[in-house]
């Protein structure tokens, strides 16, 4: 791209009133310059069977047009009408929970061939619509696209056939891979394979979760060939992806298999939705975005994100400044907001757009102006940011959902404690200490082609792997590389059938350990969760004990030399001062230098930053994030190299706190200022606020 993109979802169909003219000069004066529309309006472009109209979109590609804004068509296969649901109820999926009915967005399954025969129609038609306008720079396939439970008839159908190519028609082969001999849960004739959802075979299950993520990719990649066939060469496809969830962007998504699906894209996109105002730390941005541009190893497109959201998170002043450049950090060309005004009924009332239900400026949309605006004078010099990082997460779909049957914690009335827990504690942990990451995925292509580009991989929980995977990491050690695993690795194979020797299998040749018995650390002090009983081998050093009696002569941390490698392994997860530690410990050992922290601004007396409020007599600033002495509010160092070949390097204040540090970078520039820096020189920033710098 030549330029960031900047703007927000914009929906027509939604006004009270007729106002997208307004709307477009509204967008222009914010210096934003695209919008995404289409992709969840179905019903209003064929309002009854084969009755097509796509007044909406033409008016707002027309105004567009007018007002040099681009646009990105959304296919609106995501939530369909009301008719087709009457004509072809058997549409509607049947789930884990029982039939869907009618009424809410992707209750359909999607591989029904009624609902791909007439989501092809719509598509086509939208494709004739828009292909040719000038306006339209690309397609984004879909929405926030995953299986949705889907578990029906045809599913399992399609299942079976599946386990008849894998198994090559053998059901005694299946048998065996699966353990079904198990309670009596042998199959012997495929024509009695049973009901998927009455399994307690977490083997059959999971295989059955990876089939489903393969029909998503397979949707998506139907799409493809569809929209193909109509666009442009100029044009780009796209697709929202999502993350596991908590409330906001939390994980790895459970439901697909993004490395498989971005394979159909020509530009990664996702969402990212985080919490703001005293709860921003800016851990989700980050690891959404290095997630998201490691999928095409590329920049990437933020199709969605919050300008307000729920009332939460309204943004704090200079708080939409910090978010907008913190996905640029990370390599985002786009940052588009879902979505433009607030929805004045229906589901989503109170998640609120850039502008609020009276439709007039405020100081959300002011906000984004100032960042429109600077982005037209700078922008040039933040597209396209590359980034070549030395560490890099390995990620594994199977060991995901392989810990969400058998959670880590398993332990009736708690929360539960799996992969994405293990993945986010780590992820946030290196984020904080400023070490920029990739990721890389469990396939064995995949590792072969990148796994030695890194100085350090870090392997969180990867319970359910293929042994070549494992085989791969040990001899990426043995040639000099730095691994950092944790429990739950290596433990079975990738149909979940446990290994039948000394834990972790394959892993313990570069761990220099093993452990045949696992506990809850009840009453631990420094470590949480789940426990192996690791048995170190003489040279491998042991970097924490459990201080339990009963359990001190075992490990819960190592460190072991393998070959001209060296290999950490987390034995249970420390508290976030010893995770720290042993991190640390990780990026020296790969010759990864750790950026110098940032500190808060000494204030005389009598003085604060002036964004505390005063409680019980207390000054209170920001998110209170301290855990056992860490605070979680940093100054985060993020950048890449632009399109002059120059580093350019974000420095993202998430604090209350005016924050100083050091430059460690050569001569530069302050894009935002224009003042020059020089090596050596004390950064000062104000809360919730960045600087950021361009090497000359």
């Amino acid at each position: 791209m030549d330029k960031l993109l900047y703007g927000a979802a914009y929906y027509d169909e939604y006004m009270p009133y007729e106002r997208c003219e307004k709307d477009a000069q509204m967008m222009v004066k914010a210096g934003m310059n695209v919008v995404r529309i289409a992709e969840s309006t179905w019903s209003t472009e064929e309002p009854r069977e084969g009755v097509f109209d796509f007044s909406h979109v033409t008016h707002v590609m027309d105004v567009m047009e007018k007002y040099g804004i681009s646009v990105i068509i959304g296919t609106p296969t995501y939530a369909i009408p009301a008719w087709l649901a009457k004509k072809h109820p058997e549409i509607l999926a049947e789930t884990f929970q029982g039939k869907e009915l009618y009424g809410r967005r992707q209750n359909m399954d999607i591989t029904n061939p009624d609902y791909l025969k007439y989501a092809e129609r719509i598509i086509r038609r939208l494709m004739e619509v828009t292909a040719g306008r000038p306006c339209v720079i690309g397609y984004q396939l879909d929405n926030e696209t995953k299986h949705y439970d889907a578990a029906g008839p045809g599913v399992q159908a399609g299942f079976v056939e599946y386990l008849k190519e894998k198994f090559h028609g053998s059901c005694q082969e299946m048998n065996q891979a699966f353990g079904l001999d198990y309670w009596s849960n042998r199959i012997d004739d495929w024509e009695d394979f049973p009901d998927v959802r009455g399994t307690i075979n977490w083997s059959l299950r999971s295989e059955f979760e990876k089939y489903r993520r393969s029909l998503v990719t397979k949707f998506i990649g139907w799409q493809e060939k569809i929209v193909r066939k109509y666009m442009r060469e100029d044009q780009f496809i796209t697709h929202n992806t999502d993350f596991d969830w908590r409330g906001f962007s939390f994980g790895v998504q459970p439901d697909v298999n993004h490395y498989q699906l971005a394979k159909h894209l020509d530009i990664a996109g996702c969402d990212i939705y985080h919490p703001s105002q005293k709860d921003l730390t800016g851990e989700e941005i980050g690891f959404g975005g290095d997630l998201c541009r490691s999928l095409k190893r590329d920049n990437y497109l933020v199709l969605e994100t919050e300008a307000q959201g729920f009332p939460c998170w309204t943004p704090y002043p200079r708080q939409l400044r910090l978010q907008a450049y913190s996905h640029v950090a990370s390599g985002a060309n786009m940052v588009e907001y879902w979505h433009w005004h607030s929805i004045h009924n229906s589901f989503e009332t109170y998640w609120k757009g850039v502008l609020s239900h009276d439709l007039e400026e405020n100081a959300v949309y002011r906000e984004a102006s100032v960042i429109g605006n600077e982005w037209k004078r700078i922008g040039d010099h933040l597209v396209n940011l590359k980034k070549k990082n030395r560490a890099a997460f390995l990620l594994s779909n199977t060991s995901l959902t392989a810990l969400s049957l058998f959670t880590i914690n398993q332990k009736r009335g708690q929360e539960a404690y799996g992969y994405n827990e293990v993945f986010r504690s780590l992820y946030d942990c290196l984020f904080h200490l400023n070490i920029s990451v990739d990721m890389i995925w469990e396939d064995e292509e995949e590792l072969s082609a990148h796994l030695a580009e890194y100085d350090l991989v870090v392997v969180p929980a990867l319970y359910a792997a293929q042994e070549k995977i494992l085989e791969q990491l040990v001899d990426y050690v043995k040639k000099g590389g730095v691994l950092l695993a944790t429990f739950k690795s290596g433990f079975c194979n990738e149909n979940m059938k446990v290994f039948a020797d000394l834990q972790p299998h394959v892993l313990r040749e570069a761990i220099g350990a093993s452990y045949q018995e696992f506990v809850f650390p009840d009453g631990e002090p420094h470590v949480k969760e789940f426990a192996e009983l690791l048995m170190p081998e003489e040279g491998t050093q042991v970097l924490m004990n459990y201080e339990n009696s009963a359990w001190e002569d075992y490990a819960a941390a190592t460190l072991a030399q393998c070959g001209k490698g060296k290999a950490f392994y987390l034995a249970s997860m420390p508290d976030e001062e010893n995770l720290e530690r042993i991190l640390r410990m990780a990026v020296k050992e790969a010759g990864i230098s750790v950026p110098a922290p940032f500190s808060p601004v000494e204030k005389g007396d009598g003085e604060n930053c002036g964004c505390a409020d005063e409680k019980n007599g207390k000054e209170v600033c920001g998110r209170s994030t301290e855990k056992n002495g860490i605070d979680r509010h940093t100054v985060a160092i993020r950048g890449g190299v632009n399109r002059y070949g120059k580093q350019v390097t974000l420095y993202l204040n998430y604090s209350a706190l005016e924050q100083q540090g050091t430059y460690e970078g050569k001569d530069g520039i302050d894009l935002l200022g224009g003042r020059k820096i020089q090596t050596g020189e004390e950064l000062v920033i104000a809360p919730w606020d960045l600087a950021v710098v361009e090497e000359q």
